[in-house]
């Protein structure tokens, strides 16, 4: 058959996305970019916050007018929203549309629902603490890449942490690490595939091996990749870590390898002690001046990046001026900011004191304006430097997009190269000339 598939959400759904695609390819089947071609349309969908819960069930109606004006037969829904409503039992009736619904401990069985004659709405939703992980190492059952010049990696999956906001415990499970080997061979068949750098992935990076009884930490699994790449031209980079396991000898081993991009993605979701407590974030204030001064103390050229949420239930004025305090006071080069996103299945929706909409709103304007002027201040810093680039992307003649290793794919800002006759996917020193709000610009350097 004929496929299209369409992922909503983040870098593990991603993954999960791939998988499904090689699984697909591996039975013979056919991908395509075009939806009214398709036969069958999957959405794996992401169902973390409201936000995108809604994204997810637009975009299934969206696909379902290709039953009417394509050749689509069937319509399967993955990920995180059916997982999350799956003892909904309005959820097959208010989405009629979709004639399979699969959990997140189900894209396994993707070809057995892709290749069922089942005339009723299937509903899968194993377990997902008992999914076991593919050995995505092996080249004969390879992941289908959905970008070109990166990729991700799961060093693990699910979460054991107890943060009242979050919904991931149930929707994934808890958490299980990868065997350091098997990275280690998924990254070099990657790399042989053509792929330029190498995206460490999972609910917290740095919490690798807490469920090993060796509690062997996240510093083997980056010194471990560091030396399987030494040979090779790619970037080792890793995201969403959690402040109280993004320990010294993580940032030792950073700073050691060149091949591991200086890049801390570190969601501290506020710096407000009491907000923090009550989010179930086991840190303080003080504990996050601590980190980040650190950091900067090891690796003095690292760039930082952060998430928040504002509009946190009993966030007062008072929470509020610490977290602006700890933004202004640490300069982070990336920063995203979410409004607080409640649900009557959450820990949170329980508290007191929640914050009225346009108030949570308010607070994540002025915090987006700060950074925006923090950004492109630290981007002015950089006009005269010279900068490796991985080139992606030529939008126009002369112009061309890349990133450096202190600018991560799909969150962060990009390069303008301003060059003609450049390789997409290959490195080039830039000297920065321009420097903008969240991009930066420059020329080849000679």
């Amino acid at each position: 058959m004929i496929v299209f598939l369409e992922t909503l959400g983040c870098s593990r759904n991603q993954v999960d996305s791939e998988i499904m695609l090689g699984k697909l390819v591996g039975a013979g089947h056919t991908i395509t970019r075009d939806p009214s071609l398709a036969r069958v349309i999957i959405v794996n969908t992401c169902g973390f916050i409201s936000t995108a819960s809604d994204e997810a069930v637009d975009v299934i109606l969206e696909m379902a007018k290709f039953k009417k004006t394509g050749v689509c037969e069937k319509l399967i829904a993955s990920g995180c929203l059916a997982q999350r409503y799956k003892d909904d039992k309005n959820l097959v009736f208010t989405l009629p549309e979709v004639d399979a619904f699969l959990g997140t401990g189900a894209c396994e069985q993707i070809v057995e629902v892709v290749e069922s004659k089942e005339i009723k709405t299937l509903t899968l939703f194993p377990d997902p603490n008992k999914r076991p992980f593919q050995d995505l190492s092996d080249l004969s059952g390879q992941r289908e890449l959905i970008t070109d010049h990166f990729a991700y990696i799961k060093v693990s999956e699910g979460c054991s942490r107890k943060c009242t906001y979050c919904i991931i415990p149930q929707l994934r499970g808890t958490q299980r690490s990868r065997p350091g080997d098997d990275i280690c061979r998924e990254a070099r068949n990657l790399v042989s595939r053509g792929v330029n750098e190498i995206i460490l992935t999972a609910e917290n990076t740095t919490d690798y091996g807490q469920d090993f009884q060796d509690k062997t930490g996240f510093e083997y699994v980056l010194t471990s990749l560091a030396g399987t790449l030494k040979e090779e031209h790619a970037w080792i980079r890793f995201l969403y870590t959690h402040s109280t396991s993004l320990t010294e000898s993580v940032i030792e081993a950073v700073k050691e390898h060149k091949n591991i991009c200086s890049y801390y993605d570190v969601p501290i979701q506020h710096a407000s002690s009491n907000i923090l407590k009550k989010m179930g974030r086991p840190y303080t204030t003080e504990d996050l001046y601590t980190l980040f001064k650190t950091i900067r103390k090891i690796d003095p050229d690292a760039a930082l990046r952060t998430t928040l949420i504002v509009g946190f239930p009993g966030e007062s004025e008072e929470d509020f001026k610490i977290l602006m305090k700890l933004i202004k006071d640490i300069r982070f080069d990336h920063l995203g900011v979410f409004t607080y996103s409640d649900s009557d299945d959450l820990k949170s929706h329980l508290l007191k004191d929640h914050v009225p909409q346009e108030v949570a709103e308010k607070r994540h304007d002025t915090i987006m304006a700060a950074q925006a002027i923090i950004s492109k201040t630290l981007n002015e810093r950089l006009l005269g430097k010279v900068f490796e680039v991985l080139v992606e992307e030529n939008p126009e003649q002369g112009v061309y997009l890349g990133r450096t290793m202190f600018q991560a794919p799909e969150v962060d800002g990009v390069t303008f190269i301003y060059a003609n006759g450049l390789e997409i996917g290959t490195f080039v020193n830039v000297r920065i000339t321009q420097g903008f709000e969240y991009d930066i610009a420059g020329e080849i350097q000679e």
